[in-house]
């Protein structure tokens, strides 16, 4: 299937509020104005199209922008959504000086706008939706990628106790405890019969790569979850901490790793480096991608690289039936959602491939 989808035009900016999703603007403002320093309307609120999974409203009043996610409305999967933790998760990293969008305020009272959310600073800046940069140039993508590499590494090498995030997750077994995670949300989200999907289910618990050492993992870490500075090759802001927790970082990274062999479908999240002349891009090749983050780490994939991969496909799979799911049950909140139910399958089928180089059968 050849890809036609034009992501930067789908995904990029705002619109208005779908129906669904709308709440009541002046009790938002009565709230923030009673509670975050120099906060002054009029406010009006728009709906950015991304924002897949927690819906995402652009704030603007006269003297600033700020950005608010929310869990959305509706029938949610266990432990799905949780703003609660995005908002921790960014708060400890923006002390730490790591680029992260400003915390300015969680709100748990559903009074507010129907349901918890939090507001951060707006980063103003560049979203790069597909991960070959087609409005870019060699040189830039060389240090946009490098810029990538080098701050995953610097999120992997802080020590959760020390920012303050020690508890934020069990941290041992992640890959093992993901893989029944995933796979009782998968159940839970079925639509249709996939036999990779349990083929993966019957394999992936007894082929987890040994532990590393407990890291801070974003969980979704790729291109178009950051926001670049205007004009140069430097990550102001990595967004979407919805499934970060305590972690293994080579699963952090090896899920990273998956643009370089995504199938080539459309669909949002689904972009893909496979066929590309990355040399002639200025884009490094994966292996040579894995060899700087060991060079920053200390901490190599490459004997269990496949398993990695199979694992990580398999979890993206899953994550995108959830969101199938969600549209049987009339809660998805993206109209790009039902597009996800055409990646799930061949996710799978990639995902077996990368476990049959392990010798699955």
């Amino acid at each position: 299937m050849t890809t036609t989808l034009d992501r930067q035009a789908a995904y990029s900016g705002t619109k208005e509020v779908s129906l669904t999703l709308r709440f009541d603007v002046a009790r938002l403002e009565a709230y923030l104005a009673g509670k975050v320093p120099g906060f002054a309307g009029p406010l009006r609120v728009k709906q950015f199209r991304g924002g897949q999974s927690n819906p995402t409203y652009l704030l603007e009043t006269p003297a600033r922008r700020y950005v608010l996610r929310r869990k959305p409305p509706g029938k949610l999967l266990p432990s799905a959504h949780a703003v609660d933790r995005e908002y921790r998760a960014i708060a400890a990293l923006h002390a730490q000086g790591f680029p992260v969008a400003e915390p300015v305020v969680y709100c748990a009272e559903e009074a507010v706008v129907g349901t918890a959310f939090y507001v951060m600073g707006y980063a103003d800046g560049r979203v790069f939706w597909e991960p070959h940069m087609p409005q870019s140039n060699p040189a830039e993508r060389r240090s946009v990628y490098d810029a990538m590499n080098a701050t995953l590494a610097q999120l992997h090498s802080f020590k959760p106790a020390a920012i303050g995030l020690g508890d934020f997750g069990r941290g041992e077994n992640y890959v093992a405890r993901q893989i029944d995670r995933w796979s009782k949300q998968y159940r839970a989200s079925e639509t249709e019969k996939i036999e990779e999907m349990d083929e993966l289910m019957q394999w992936l618990p007894a082929h987890v790569p040994p532990p590393g050492p407990v890291a801070v993992v974003h969980g979704d870490y790729r291109l178009d979850n950051m926001v670049l500075h205007p004009t140069e090759p430097k990550i102001l802001a990595v967004l979407d901490w919805e499934l970060s927790t305590l972690g293994d970082p080579l699963a952090d990274f090896t899920y990273h790793l998956m643009q370089w062999e995504m199938p080539s479908l459309d669909g949002p999240g689904s972009a893909s480096l496979r066929g590309l002349d990355l040399a002639a891009l200025g884009i490094p090749s994966r292996d040579a991608y894995v060899d700087r983050y060991v060079e920053r780490t200390g901490l190599d994939p490459r004997p269990y690289l496949p398993a990695y991969m199979a694992y990580n496909f398999f979890r993206i799979a899953a994550i995108l039936q959830g969101i199938v799911g969600r549209v049987r049950d009339g809660t998805a909140t993206s109209e790009n959602a039902p597009a996800r139910a055409q990646l799930v399958r061949p996710l799978a089928q990639t995902a077996w491939a990368s476990a049959r180089e392990t010798g699955a059968r």
